[in-house]
């Protein structure tokens, strides 16, 4: 018989998290992770590649190319012409998969919440009428203390039906028909046990460049996230999912080449010989977050071979890409973001190059889904707000139907039943095939995907940015890792709506405010408030007063927009990490690591400490610090 402790030779688990979370971290759970470290090195070798390409790009001004057709994917047996011409085995869409009009995303957890509070997240999700949900452990979900930990408890007490989650969901559907008959006329649930069947479940793990912040392997080092994150849900739910004919569904994020989606293949493949699963049965959606990606779409689809089930064309993430991948270039400067939309520029090029790939078939002849973007806005504020944002909503879905996709996101749950008229109303399930031109590989298919377009550059988008920015970081080091934001200026308008954030869309603010500032950016309007006139620069003196200005609207916002507590706590901390990134020569490479880094710290003066240690290592060598340095474990002390 196997030990079952015998995981400890390889990994640690900080302070007494076994103990407090002993229905997650199990030991088939730890056992399964110890069979999965020796990819660890992989891992850390493709994440070195990637800084490695990207600082080579800035020192050469090289912008990304398409791979040699001979070129034979690393990690894999494929060679590039193969994959593009088809020559592969790709997956089969499962029947739970086959119409994904509308999926739901965020997490399955609250912050600092009990479990029966907490759970309530994923009740919400799974009595929404959405065709999927995707539980986020990404983007979206909150890492302080635990809750990484909790949500995927709520997940497995979830999908195992557990009487603490089916009352919690009783409850929940009771309030949600409250609101249907406030918004609609009529409740929006008939049954809500027989509707909690309704919703394939499908998770989100992190990202391969981030360190998991409570399991670490055994000399001390860093472990990945995503291996943590894929274990715990699919091993812990594999089971139940199966008896109840629900297919095991991941969303893949942030990959940047076919030789990471192949390494992910590896990993997942690993996972289901360790479980006695044929190879194919966990299905994977991949983000296309990444203008690299988006230069070898067709690679990566076939080096996932049978996992593979669909793309998504998400948006914020996205931008911040294509802008890091430019640092180099002084002409290429982002407008407003708001001006930067699925239609604009490489945005337009990059959704078309998504659905070419997805409808080109594979030596099966099966085809892929492509499910269209976020829409983050939420249903709350004004009639007349309401409204419009509502039709901006609908259109926006319009739109992505007619161009192919086969659905959408949606970050709030009532968005669910504004939006799924707009695929009702076609009725077809997918549009799995749909006839587009082959995918072509010139120099200026390559041109098209950094395309810009004459679009407004003001002060009034800086601002915006960067108040967001700040009211993000703030949410982020209070556990809102997704939030109802807007900029301070419209605190008490209830015409503008608050939208959903997450991480993503942090980060691309303070990337555009960095390309503005270290390009010295022309405006293209005059802003009286400032004085700035059409055509004057970017500077850091005007940064620096915007920086005031906004940060000053926050400290006197009330505790409705900004927490009251976070004032002197977490909102320095993101003011420090604002400044930092946005002025520093050199570009971070995530966000996301100067924040993680701070989390549950409120003291400002270790931030600083932490935010110099971080650059400085960038800096001398492209060292990303990714680590929790509050890491402790088990019978030891956690240390700052």
């Amino acid at each position: 018989m196997t030990d079952p402790e015998s995981w400890r030779t390889t990994l640690e688990v900080r302070d007494d998290l076994v103990q407090r979370y002993p229905d997650v971290l199990t030991p088939e759970a730890m056992a399964a992770m110890a069979v999965l470290a020796p990819f660890e090195a992989d891992r850390r070798a493709v994440m070195e590649a990637r800084i490695a390409r990207r600082a080579r790009r800035a020192r050469d001004r090289e912008r990304i190319a398409f791979l040699d057709p001979d070129y034979v994917i690393p990690h894999s047996e494929m060679r590039v012409q193969d994959a593009r011409d088809g020559r592969f085995v790709g997956g089969e869409i499962p029947a739970d998969l086959e119409r994904q009009w509308l999926q739901g995303t965020g997490p399955g957890a609250k912050p600092n919440a009990p479990v029966d509070q907490s759970i309530r997240n994923v009740a919400y999700a799974l009595l929404s009428g959405a065709d999927g949900w995707m539980f986020d452990g990404e983007d979206a979900l909150g890492q302080v203390t635990s809750m990484s930990l909790d949500n995927q408890l709520n997940l497995k007490l979830a999908i195992a039906k557990d009487p603490l989650f089916l009352e919690a969901a009783e409850k929940v559907a009771g309030e949600m028909n409250r609101w249907g008959e406030e918004f609609f006329g009529h409740p929006i649930i008939d049954d809500w046990s027989a509707q909690l069947d309704f919703t394939t479940k499908i998770f989100r793990a992190r990202g391969l460049h981030l360190d998991d912040r409570h399991v670490r392997l055994a000399d001390g080092t860093g472990f990945s996230a995503a291996i943590v994150d894929l274990v715990l849900y699919v091993v812990n739910n594999y089971r139940r999912l199966g008896e109840s004919g629900a297919s095991i569904v991941l969303y893949l994020p942030k990959i940047q080449t076919a030789e990471e989606a192949a390494l992910w293949n590896r990993i997942i493949t690993a996972l289901e010989e360790h479980l006695g699963l044929e190879v194919g049965t966990i299905k994977v959606y991949v983000l296309v977050e990444q203008l690299e990606a988006s230069f070898q779409l067709m690679e990566i689809r076939a080096v996932l071979g049978r996992h593979f089930v669909g793309f998504n064309t998400g948006r914020w993430d996205y931008i911040n890409s294509v802008a890091d991948a430019m640092t180099w270039d002084p002409d290429f400067i982002n407008p407003n973001i708001d001006a930067i939309v699925m239609t604009y520029g490489y945005m337009r090029i990059y959704e078309d190059r998504v659905r070419r790939a997805v409808n080109t078939p594979d030596t099966n002849g099966n085809f892929a889904l492509w499910q269209g973007g976020m829409e983050p806005n939420i249903p709350v504020g004004s009639p007349e707000g309401v409204a419009a944002s509502m039709e901006k909503a609908l259109a926006g879905a319009r739109r992505e139907q007619q161009e192919g996709a086969s659905g959408k996101w949606v970050a709030h749950w009532r968005m669910v039943h504004i939006v799924r008229p707009v695929w009702e109303e076609v009725g077809e399930a997918n549009q799995l095939g749909r006839e587009f031109p082959p995918l072509t590989y010139t120099e200026a298919d390559a041109d098209g995907l950094v395309l810009l377009e004459p679009a407004p550059r003001t002060v009034r988008g800086a601002r915006d940015l960067l108040s967001v920015a700040l009211q993000y970081g703030n949410a982020f080091g209070q556990g809102f890792q997704a939030a109802a934001l807007k900029p301070a200026d419209f605190f008490g308008n209830d015409d503008i709506l608050y939208l959903m954030e997450d991480m993503a869309t942090g980060e691309i603010r303070l990337s555009i405010l960095w390309e503005w500032l270290h390009k010295e950016a022309p405006f293209t309007d005059d802003d009286p408030e400032t004085g700035v006139e059409a055509g004057d620069r970017f500077t850091v003196e005007l940064f620096e007063r915007l920086l005031d200005e906004e940060y000053r609207k926050l400290l006197e916002a009330s505790d409705r927009d900004v927490y009251d507590v976070s004032k002197e706590t977490t909102l320095p901390i993101a003011r420090e990490i604002a400044d930092t990134y946005v002025n520093d020569e050199v570009k971070a490479p995530w966000y996301i690591d100067l924040l993680n880094i701070n989390l549950n710290n409120v003291d400002l003066d270790v931030a600083k400490n932490r935010i110099v240690q971080y650059m400085e290592a960038f800096r001398r060598d492209g060292t990303r610090i990714t680590e929790n340095p509050d890491f402790a474990a088990a019978g030891s002390e956690s240390k700052t």
